[in-house]
């Protein structure tokens, strides 16, 4: 009897096309990794361009905000509402940069160190179930790879 088209197994043309056009398989497995990752920044309630921000600051001490967005690569227009959002929820402090009065320095404050340290605990669970389908060894590899690849 023949088969219905509703009825015929759907195609399985990705696994080939990602062999073929590791641009599209990176492309892909990155945007599903940001949405892994902005849906546990939800429900940590601390977005990921502000976590980003905050651990950088309390790693590096004060910095602009162009400094913050080159070396985070977030976009300037994104980074000075990401900053907005952590002044007015008291993680950071904008204070006039000393070495250049034209400029604002970007400091992390005593509470927003205590919120990174809340939100930096859950990271290693949500890494470990984000990447679940790569041994401890393929994960390095893979990281040791983005890093070549970002020129890092």
């Amino acid at each position: 009897m023949p088969t219905k088209p509703a009825e015929r197994a759907r195609p399985h043309y990705f696994p080939q096309l990602a062999a073929e056009r590791l641009d599209i398989a990176l492309c892909r497995a990155s945007a599903a990794v940001a949405r892994a990752a902005d849906a546990h920044a939800a429900e940590e309630g601390l977005g990921v361009g502000q976590h980003l921000v905050l651990r950088m600051l309390d790693a590096v001490g004060p910095c602009s905000q162009q400094t913050l967005s080159e070396e985070l690569r977030i976009d300037r227009s994104v980074m000075v509402s990401v900053c907005d959002e952590l002044e007015r929820a008291g993680h950071v402090r904008r204070e006039r940069n000393p070495h250049d009065r034209r400029s604002y320095a970007v400091t992390i404050t005593d509470l927003g160190r205590g919120r990174l340290a809340e939100a930096q605990a859950s990271v290693p669970a949500f890494l470990d179930d984000t990447f679940q389908a790569l041994t401890p060894a393929e994960r390095d590899r893979l990281a040791a790879l983005l890093g070549k690849l970002l020129g890092v």
